[in-house]
Parts: C-alpha cells; sequence; structure tokens
C-alpha cells in the first residue's frame, strides 16, 4: 500500500487557515479583559459608597471622615447634594437672582439665570445646574464666586456696539408662610443688589 501524501494549505484563493494564538496572547487578552471588568466595577462601587457616604443623613466620625475625603472630587464633579432642601428646617423663602448689564453708552439690559419654573422638563433636565448654583451663588459664604460669575454675565452680554462696563447681581426673595387655614399665598418680594463689579477690557476676551 502506498502511503499517502500528507496536504499543505493552499495559498490560490483558498480559506485562509488562522494560526492559533500563542499562550502568552492568551494570557494577556485574559488580563486585559480581567482589568477592565476590575476598574468598571471599581468605578462603580466607588461612586456608589461615595454618594451613599455624602447623602446619608448620619453624622458619625466614619461618615464624616469619608466625605471630607471624597468632597474635592463631588465638588468638581457635581455630584454633591445636601439635605437642607428637606431637613431639619425646609427652606422658607422663595428665591432667584437677575443681573443688572450696564452699557457704556448708558442703557441697561436684564439678565436673568435660567429659573426652573419657566421651562419645561426637558429644559430643566439640562438645565437643573443653574438652580442649584443660583442657590450657593447668593449666599454670602460664597462671596468668592460673585467676580467670576460678574464676568462671565459680561462677556455672554458684551455683543453690541457698546462694551458693558458694570454689572450688578441682584437677589430676589419672597417669604413662604405657613397658614393653618388657607394654602400657600406668595409673599411680596423684596430684592437687593448684593454685589456690584466694574468690568475690565481684559473680562470681555
Amino acid at each position: 500500500m502506498r502511503p499517502r501524501r500528507r496536504k499543505t494549505p493552499s495559498t490560490s484563493g483558498g480559506p485562509s487557515v488562522q494560526p492559533a494564538q500563542s499562550f502568552p496572547q492568551r494570557n494577556r487578552a485574559a488580563w486585559l479583559t480581567t482589568a477592565r471588568r476590575a476598574a468598571i466595577s471599581g468605578f462603580l462601587i466607588f461612586h456608589i459608597l461615595g454618594v451613599t457616604c455624602w447623602c446619608i443623613p448620619v453624622t458619625s466620625p466614619l461618615v464624616l471622615a469619608g466625605r471630607s475625603f471624597i468632597r474635592p472630587y463631588f465638588l468638581w464633579a457635581g455630584l454633591f447634594q445636601s439635605w437642607d432642601t428637606f431637613s431639619p428646617s425646609p427652606k422658607a423663602i422663595n428665591s432667584y437672582v437677575e443681573a443688572i448689564v450696564l452699557y457704556q453708552d448708558g442703557h441697561t439690559k436684564i439678565w436673568a439665570f435660567p429659573r426652573m419654573e419657566r421651562l419645561s422638563l426637558t429644559q430643566r433636565y439640562f438645565k437643573e445646574r443653574y438652580r442649584k448654583f443660583v442657590e450657593n451663588l447668593k449666599e454670602d459664604t460664597n462671596s468668592a464666586l460673585w467676580p467670576d460669575a460678574a464676568r462671565f454675565i459680561a462677556r455672554l452680554n458684551n455683543n453690541g456696539p457698546s462694551p458693558v462696563i458694570k454689572v450688578f447681581l441682584v437677589r430676589y426673595w419672597s417669604n413662604i408662610v405657613p397658614r393653618a387655614d388657607d394654602p400657600y399665598t406668595p409673599g411680596p418680594w423684596d430684592a437687593h443688589v448684593f454685589y456690584a463689579y466694574v468690568v475690565e477690557p481684559q473680562d470681555l476676551k
């Protein structure tokens, strides 16, 4: 009986045979997959624990230490949240902030941050951050934000022939008075100019 001849793979148009991965290649691919899953899991676990630590209404030393540790990142990422809207004392005023923009030729313009009650549901989804920003902006303890806010408003409204020369930040508020015999009746609105900024030419660039 004549021995069978071993067939060699054809190189002329036939299906190519992919070489099997070597052990180091397979090991590296498996390691990358494991590392990727571990990184995603670590990211999720960190944020779940961080948000829980930040929001949970507990003031134990361990929770306070955790908040102190994650505070820089949460402030940078905008993930911070407080419970002062709900407890221990719910907010007793309605408030918002507007700006009076003064131009070199003497005319003025009123500019307002987006107000959630005037927006549609879709618009609120994208601009809710402005409500939180204004809640912090109007507080005297956050006065370091005022110059940057004024410069931002000046640049945003410097689109005419006359340049912006001054920006006034105005706080409006109305007290929420609880009534036992009647639904809530809005109180009168008060206003106070809490900051004035003289705009420099370089602020408008």
